[in-house]
């Protein structure tokens, strides 16, 4: 990361995805998180998941995708549960919203829940554990597409999910620990640049229309397609196909909107908890387990000398602020995609770092 060229400044970039989205239409309050979100990804290193998405966000906004501004419905409300329709709004203030509405709940009753179905995609999942450790909370976040599927159940060859992420969250004593997961081996995100490339993945991590191993992107777009693998690949897929059902029951679910019902276009349902540390055995205690335990990772004795074990979200982390302080590094696909699309609304990327 260090010899990366070129870097842009973290908040030039939040600026320039700001103005680009309200010039495209969003509301200010949701622009403003959305930008911050996607660029958040990028300083997590999980660029395929930041201004990556920016021109499909524009463009879904363009058309009556996402919608542009409003307020989710609130379709249930009980102290410890929530359900809102997103009515299709932007997906990162969205789940902004639902942290803030949980924390005053969680703080007073241990835990609280919200599901939102119909909201519009989310981005980076790892960005929002950012809050869980400012927060020193325990955050468990998971989502779904029912609109649409690439993923096979284990044995099969037809897509029934999608990845179906989940992610955690919680506070260590000066760092934290960021979980960021799929129930498949790759994304979507991941395959799609892959083939714009014209790369190959190093393994197999697909399948074709008839269930042969394949590391070529490509058999997602042949007729019939071909399908990510599930976590655990040929031999042990079952357990990814138990994690795919896990998030589909937490979201889907619970939300009583998914997959059995007509497609919308591009989106998600998700699924938030928040646990407060003192509600249960107390934020010191819950500190001195999961510290011991961290350290007992950390200092295990590596396979690779060259390769010590580290934690979920510390390398995230330690990206973050390196490129917090020395520019964010952008995919080499992104800044041309992304100055093409401001020339459209007359904005300028941001010059790059000398």
């Amino acid at each position: 990361m260090s010899d990366c060229a070129p870097r842009y400044d973290a908040g030039q970039l939040v600026a320039f995805a700001d103005a680009l989205l309200r010039a495209a239409g969003m509301a200010d309050a949701p622009a403003a998180t959305v930008a911050r979100t996607l660029v958040d990804g990028d300083l997590l290193g999980h660029d395929t998941h930041g201004l990556a998405l920016l021109a499909g966000y524009v463009k879904e906004l363009e058309s009556g995708g996402m919608r542009r501004e409003g307020q989710p419905l609130v379709v249930s409300d009980r102290p410890a549960a929530v359900l809102w329709d997103g009515q299709r709004l932007p997906g990162p203030w969205l789940v902004h919203r639902g942290i803030d509405l949980l924390l005053p709940r969680a703080r007073e009753l241990g835990t609280a829940s919200l599901v939102i179905r119909r909201s519009h995609h989310i981005a980076c999942l790892a960005a929002y554990m950012l809050r869980a450790l400012d927060e020193g909370m325990l955050l468990l976040l998971a989502c779904s597409d029912p609109n649409s599927a690439s993923v096979a159940p284990f044995g099969g060859t037809e897509a029934v999910f999608t990845p179906n992420p989940l992610a955690l969250g919680f506070a260590l004593t000066g760092s934290g620990v960021m979980v960021d997961i799929s129930a498949s081996i790759t994304t979507n995100g991941m395959s799609n640049r892959k083939r714009a490339a014209g790369e190959t993945f190093a393994r197999d991590v697909l399948i074709d229309a008839q269930g042969r191993p394949s590391n070529d992107p490509q058999v997602l777009f042949d007729d019939p397609p071909g399908t990510l693998l599930p976590l655990g690949g040929l031999d042990h897929g079952h357990k990814g196909y138990g994690m795919a059902l896990l998030v589909e029951a937490l979201t889907g679910g619970l939300a009583g909107h998914g997959r059995a019902d007509p497609p919308e276009g591009w989106g998600a349902t998700v699924y938030l908890t928040l646990h407060d540390l003192d509600a249960f055995g107390g934020k010191r205690a819950f500190l001195r387990q999961m510290d011991h335990l961290a350290e007992a990772c950390r200092t295990n004795r590596p396979a690779d000398p060259g390769r010590p074990v580290r934690l979920p979200g510390e390398g995230g982390l330690r990206r973050r602020a390196e490129q917090a302080a020395a520019g964010v590094c952008l995919h080499p696909s992104i800044a041309p995609a992304l100055e093409s699309l401001g020339q459209r609304y007359g904005l300028d990327l941001p010059s790059a770092l000398a």
